[in-house]
């Protein structure tokens, strides 16, 4: 399904969309540039959960951060991490529980990803359009 947003309104909406529909174990994959709206996207789907969007930062300093909710809310960002590193930070355990995954730049997670999962694609299609490609879930 490919959706457009012309707005960080209308791309936290969209994720707002995809939250809704998720449940325990669920793993969404985040792919996109730099600044394509990946963190936005968390934000709306972490509102869901009825996680505040300003708790929601870009945790590529944290590089997993974990919120309270009635499912446990993983926000993950692989920025920062090359490949080998993976395994050292017990990624595995947040991709294999009861709660709700999403990865910022899922790429990198590379074959710790598992097989079911959705997949976001955020590019660029504009100066404030993204067009956003959704794979495993209707919105």
């Amino acid at each position: 399904m490919k959706l457009l947003s012309s707005s960080e309104a209308e791309t936290k909406d969209i994720g707002r969309r995809i939250g809704e529909k998720l449940k325990k174990g669920d793993v969404v994959c985040l792919y996109g540039e730099l600044g394509a709206g990946k963190t936005t996207m968390v934000k709306g789907i972490a509102s869901a959960f009825g996680i505040n969007e300003r708790d929601i930062t870009s945790a590529s300093f944290t590089i997993i951060a974990e919120y309270d909710a009635d499912v446990p809310f993983y926000h993950i960002d692989l920025y920062r991490l090359v490949s080998d590193e993976i395994e050292e930070i017990g990624l595995q355990d947040y991709l294999r529980g009861s709660g709700i995954a999403v990865i910022e730049w899922a790429e990198r997670a590379g074959q710790a990803v598992p097989e079911k999962h959705i997949s976001v694609r955020l590019d660029y299609s504009g100066e404030d359009v993204r067009e956003i490609e959704i794979e495993g879930i209707g919105v």
